[in-house]
């Protein structure tokens, strides 16, 4: 999958990539796409992305995610909500039956190159329990500075889909291909 960092300079101080790009890739890739809208509002902007296969929201940035989450699953999209560092996973437990995924950031958004927050691989262990209880169909996803090493501690704890940033896979050193081909292997190896 490819995963797209949407930011509007208002929920997160920095501005990316618009829904431009993806419908300019979508004829290159068959592989699923990702919008993570890291904007304020994001049901102002989730009927530009139509190109997405997955759309994940904050549950930070919006007052009605249930009606959200229910809005992205009428385009027939997969409904991803990300967390931040310091939302507890608990306050996900209302939203568990209306989503497929959830994010949970391993940094604070809007910037590549932070550091990773360690308390983090906790926080997805409690809510890999809470999804168990509740929906085992929902599969996490973290992201932000998820090294080879990182990724397999926080697969240990129960995520599944892992964004290779500036610290899995566009590194300095080695090319992307090596740099993917190792993050993956690494992944790999604690099943």
């Amino acid at each position: 999958r490819f995963h797209f960092d949407i930011m509007d300079g208002h929920f997160v101080p920095n501005i990316t990539l618009g829904q431009d790009i993806l419908r300019a890739l979508r004829p290159v890739s068959n592989l699923p796409f990702e919008a993570h809208l890291m904007v304020e509002n994001p049901e102002r902007f989730i009927d530009r992305f139509i190109d997405a296969d997955i759309i994940t929201f904050h549950l930070e940035a919006t007052k009605a995610p249930v009606r959200l989450a229910r809005s992205i699953k009428e385009l027939k999209k997969i409904v991803s909500v990300a967390i931040n560092p310091v939302t507890p996973p608990e306050l996900l437990t209302f939203l568990l039956c209306e989503i497929d995924e959830v994010l949970v950031m391993t940094v604070e958004p809007g910037f590549a190159g932070q550091k990773f927050i360690p308390q983090i691989i906790e926080k997805v262990r409690i809510l890999k329990g809470l999804i168990s209880r509740e929906n085992p169909s929902v599969r996490i996803e973290v992201d932000g500075a998820i090294s080879a090493e990182i990724g397999r501690d926080l697969r240990s704890a129960g995520a599944e889909i892992f964004v290779g940033g500036t610290s899995g896979i566009f590194m300095p050193d080695g090319n992307l291909n090596e740099n993917l081909i190792r993050f993956k292997k690494a992944l790999s190896e604690c099943t």
